[in-house]
């Protein structure tokens, strides 16, 4: 008997395509693992038993006319709950939301609907994305699968739990500062932030527009491409979309690579268990035929006070439609600026809060200039920096993240703590860049993850290429 949750989403399809199961088969096997493992991780907020077994049924009635629609017709797969499915509850983890329904599709939705997948639940997260451990949820924290005592990782640690738990053979995450590949490291999964603008953020709930990016979380890097490729594409309701030319090949070697190993990164700072599992894959990179070039990559380490800058403001400025009169939970009170503030005090959790006070004191009057521009100005510098490191190298490596998992509650009380946790990954959304985070070893049987960072459109050779490493490191 065909064990499917051990089975990748490549196989799965193969599977499918030559008549070795159904997608009513998979399905089941998938939703009973949720049944039974998910009372402990909590990695799911929604179960769509009913709709998921409709749709796999339908997608068996096709295949069996010779009317596939593709690759992932009949697929199952998990989907954050910041990503809009219609008529599903879409609470981005927040109290304020606690009973909003989506009026309309995501478009990365809608492009997996007319491929044919099949849709498991929606999974936790921190409130709206902000947070690097999933214990910002007002529904109550993700737990790591390989350890219920620490954290996934956030904010899209309930799709990396997902997958990492075998409960869904890949999920759709939001990478925001790291959202995608740090929880991708913690869980041992992949996870791969394309390029912005790669992938359409209609229907997402927008956090901090200039960086929120959708992407997949998989079990190996070429099911990362293969659902990156169904999901990219230009949009004409998300005019930041452009496209992007993409092809994944599974090479053999990384013959001709040059990686650069930023000292900006491989300084202090990292837990010596993920040192010395990140510079292992780095030497079998090099066994790989790849080039290892030390480089300088001025301005990375202002990235993260660029990024804590840019994000609270985009965040004040987004979240304001959410004042209990057109979305989610009213607490009336009079006068009128009482249910406003009501609202937002009892909808919204401290971390939400936190940064939009933050955010919009940066853009307040006398302060617009010393911080929102200023942040703006290093942010070009950023992005040049990048620009000029990629004439010299194809790919840029680091750890995906200073630490594995830690313990849950341990960085609560600490947000400069927390923050910290994103230091390898921001600098990547601050330029735009595509970056992939994959398994590269154990410490203390915790996984680590290995970070590729790809020039602006090299959404394929950074797939390619970390398709290469995984396969050496397995």
């Amino acid at each position: 008997m065909t064990d499917f949750l051990k089975l990748n989403l490549k196989q799965l399809s193969d599977g499918l395509a030559a008549g070795q199961f159904s997608s009513t088969e998979i399905t089941k096997a998938f939703l009973q693992q949720i049944r039974g493992r998910d009372i402990s991780v909590h990695a799911f907020l929604d179960v769509f038993e009913g709709t998921a077994l409709d749709d796999a049924h339908a997608s068996d009635e096709r295949r069996a006319a010779g009317k596939s629609l593709g690759a992932l017709d009949g697929i199952p797969l998990a989907i954050k709950d910041n990503i809009l499915i219609q008529d599903q509850r879409a609470t981005a983890g927040s109290k304020i939301l606690a009973n909003y329904r989506a009026a309309y599709d995501a478009t990365v939705i809608s492009s997996l609907k007319k491929q044919g997948s099949v849709f498991l639940g929606k999974t936790n997260m921190d409130e709206f994305a902000m947070g690097s451990s999933t214990e910002r949820s007002a529904y109550g924290p993700t737990k790591n699968p390989y350890d219920l005592a620490r954290v996934p990782g956030g904010s899209s640690g309930g799709s990396a739990a997902a997958v990492a738990a075998e409960m869904a053979p890949a999920a759709l995450g939001s990478d925001t500062g790291g959202s995608i590949r740090q929880p991708a490291s913690f869980c041992g999964i992949v996870g791969f932030k394309p390029s912005y603008g790669a992938v359409s953020r209609s229907g997402l709930m927008a956090m901090a527009s200039s960086l929120d990016q959708i992407g997949p979380m998989t079990k190996t890097v070429e099911d990362a491409a293969m659902l990156f490729d169904a999901i990219r594409g230009t949009d004409v309701l998300d005019q930041t979309t452009q496209e992007i030319p993409f092809s994944f090949e599974a090479k053999q070697s990384m013959a001709g690579i040059r990686i650069g190993v930023p000292k900006q990164a491989w300084g202090e700072g990292m837990t010596p268990g993920v040192r010395a599992q990140s510079e292992a894959a780095l030497a079998v990179a090099e066994r790989m035929g790849a080039k290892l070039v030390d480089i300088d990559l001025p301005y990375a380490a202002e990235a993260l006070a660029v990024y804590y800058v840019l994000m609270p403001c985009e965040v004040s400025a987004n979240l304001s439609r959410f004042d209990g009169m057109r979305y989610g939970v009213r607490d009336a009170g009079l006068p009128l600026i009482e249910t406003y503030m009501q609202s937002r005090e009892h909808g919204l959790g401290e971390e939400v809060r936190r940064r939009i006070m933050l955010g919009t004191y940066a853009l307040s009057k006398g302060y617009y200039d010393a911080y929102y521009r200023q942040a703006r100005r290093v942010q070009t510098l950023i992005r040049r920096a990048y620009r000029d490191a990629f004439k010299n190298v194809d790919l840029i490596a680091t750890p995906t993240a200073p630490s594995i998992a830690f313990r849950l509650g341990e960085k609560l009380s600490d947000p400069l703590a927390m923050y910290l946790e994103d230091v390898y990954t921001v600098g990547v959304n601050v330029a735009g860049l595509p970056a992939i985070s994959i398994p590269c070893g154990l410490d203390d049987g915790l996984p680590v993850g290995f970070q590729l960072i790809g020039a602006m459109g090299g959404d394929g050779a950074v797939l390619s290429n970390a398709h290469v490493l995984e396969q050496a490191l397995a």
